[in-house]
Formats: C-alpha cells, sequence, structure tokens
C-alpha cells in the first residue's frame, strides 16, 4: 500500500480552505482510497494541492485540464506545468505555440507556469492524482466530486471569472459555471490540437473578457 502523508486542506490558501471546508470528509475518503494504492502517486503529496495554494479572492480565470502528468517529475499539481528541469510535454509545446500565433509571445524556454497563477490564473485539473506511467487512472476516485465543489466555490462568489476549458473533460464542468464566460476548444494534445485548438485565441479571448468585466489582463508572457 502507498505510505504517504495525507492531504489536508490545510495545504491550502487559508480562503480555499475555508471554501473547501464541506468538502473534508469526501477528502479523507479519497486519502482512504490513495492509502490502498499499491505504488506511490503523483504529484507528491506536497504537490497536490498547489493549484489551491494562491489565494481564492485573487482568481479570475480557470484553465481547467483533465489529470496530472503520468510521467515522473513532470507532474507539479498546476494543470499543463511541469517543473523548469522537465522536458515540455507535447501539450505544452502546443500551448505555447498558439500563445505565440494568438499574441506574438515567443515560446518560453521551460515549463513552469506559476507566473500565469500571481496574476490570478488558477490551473486546475479535473483530478489531481495519478498513477506514475497510468494516464486517467485515478478517475472515479473522487477528485471530480471534490475539484467540482471547488468550480462551484469560484463561481459562487459572484467576482469576475473567465473560464478556459480544453477538451472534453474540462467541457464537463460547463454546467458549474453558471454565466462565466467560458472559452472552449479541443485539447491541446497532439491527438487532437488540429481539431479547433489551434487558432482559438484563447489568450487575447481571455484578456478580453476580462477587460468586458472591468478586469485587467494577464502578462501571458514567460521567463525566458
Amino acid at each position: 500500500m502507498a505510505d504517504f502523508p495525507p492531504l489536508t486542506l490545510d495545504q491550502m490558501a487559508p480562503d480555499w480552505a475555508q471554501a473547501m471546508a464541506p468538502q473534508a470528509p469526501l477528502l479523507a475518503r479519497i486519502n482512504q482510497e490513495l492509502a490502498q494504492l499499491p505504488q506511490p502517486f503523483l504529484p507528491t503529496p506536497e504537490n497536490v494541492f498547489n493549484a489551491f495554494c494562491y489565494p481564492m479572492s485573487e482568481v479570475k480565470v480557470l484553465i481547467l485540464g483533465q489529470d496530472p502528468y503520468p510521467t515522473p517529475g513532470d507532474a507539479m499539481g498546476l494543470s499543463f506545468s511541469v517543473s523548469p528541469t522537465s522536458a515540455l510535454p507535447r501539450s505544452l509545446r502546443n500551448i505555447y505555440r498558439e500563445l505565440e500565433d494568438d499574441l506574438g509571445i515567443p515560446p518560453a524556454t521551460n515549463g513552469d507556469l506559476r507566473p500565469w497563477c500571481q496574476q490570478g490564473v488558477m490551473l486546475l485539473n479535473r483530478v489531481l492524482t495519478v498513477t506514475p506511467g497510468e494516464p486517467a487512472s485515478h478517475q472515479k476516485l473522487g477528485w471530480e466530486e471534490f475539484t467540482a465543489a471547488a468550480i462551484s466555490a469560484l463561481v459562487a462568489r459572484q467576482k469576475p471569472l473567465v473560464a478556459i476549458l480544453w477538451g472534453k473533460a474540462a467541457q464537463s464542468a460547463t454546467p458549474l459555471l453558471g454565466q462565466t464566460p467560458i472559452i472552449a476548444s479541443a485539447h491541446p494534445s497532439p491527438l487532437s490540437a488540429s481539431r479547433g485548438f489551434f487558432g482559438s485565441k484563447p489568450f487575447s479571448r481571455a484578456n478580453a473578457a476580462l477587460v468586458a468585466q472591468g478586469q485587467t489582463e494577464i502578462d501571458w508572457r514567460l521567463p525566458a
């Protein structure tokens, strides 16, 4: 069985921990499920809630992913982001290609997207853990319900928000978003990017939706 320190709401920013407090029993059940696994999961336990480490009150763009990268060393608890020392996954290379086509921003040399988080972009996966080498292996573990509660909490703030939904897993959250402006397209995966992701201009459209709500734009540039 997997041996790990249990995931707790205390790992989140205080306002997120308060908003997610009703999900503590669900998190306890997820911890039990994770403890029964025959091997460790990704990302490492201290990184699972990284998307919740930035204040909930400051979130103005939500980018939803499916589940963490299954390659050891890549997943860091933020959808599509990888550690600075990791090679760029193909989906992220496609995101950078679209960013350049959309806003003329050259691709960054690494895949660390935390500068976006610091401006109010929440990089959230629908499922927060995965077995190494086995994509989508932790679906139905309870994470979909947990992250649905997080999305609903964002909407309930009644503050400006834009949602970027790439692929079917992300778009399954549409009913939770109410009147939130949604920018939806195919997933940036090499299997689907050419079927509607390329040319979708999500970054400029998100900024336009923010300005329409009286918010400042996101500076999507990343350090070289």
